[in-house]
């Protein structure tokens, strides 16, 4: 595939990367996806992968399922040695093939997705409940915030 600098593109549903889904709230959507085999001025043999998918994930403030665009756009060094990892170009990740030579496009796509992920998933549009952020009324904590201020003596000592 590399010598021949073949590409690949299509689509395939969510649900059949079992990896990623056991990281979501749901399987639903297609990965769209493309991969460009190729060597470069170097000599080093990379695939380009761009994929792109909507994922259902759990917003960590409100604890709701929300969906995020997921876009990967990135180039993998093929390596068949870990000392191999040295010889790549800045910029370029390396992937571990295995010593037949054979990669299963799938796999590659699962991994990069799951890097994508956030560590921690929150809804942009999303916002702490108006309970939460107002439990007592602004005038009392503002007092509060006064007395409990150690440095209130040295305002009164001041005056």
């Amino acid at each position: 595939m590399v010598s021949a600098r073949r590409s690949f593109e299509g689509s395939m549903p969510v649900a059949a990367l079992q990896r990623l889904c056991s990281a979501l709230a749901g399987s639903e959507g297609e990965v769209e996806y493309r991969l460009d085999f190729g060597r470069d001025s170097l000599g080093t043999d990379y695939v380009d992968v761009r994929a792109q998918a909507p994922l259902t994930m759990i917003c960590q403030r409100t604890l709701e399922p929300f969906v995020l665009p997921v876009t990967v756009d990135s180039r993998l060094g093929l390596i068949r040695k870990e000392r191999d990892e040295a010889g790549l170009p800045p910029g370029c990740e390396p992937l571990l093939v295995a010593e037949d030579g054979r990669l299963h496009p799938a796999d590659v796509i699962e991994d990069e997705l799951l890097l994508a992920l956030p560590l921690v998933p929150v809804n942009p549009d999303s916002s702490l409940p108006d309970a939460l952020m107002n439990d007592g009324e602004p005038e009392q904590d503002e007092v509060q915030r006064r007395e409990n201020n150690p440095f209130a003596v040295l305002r009164e000592l001041k005056k």
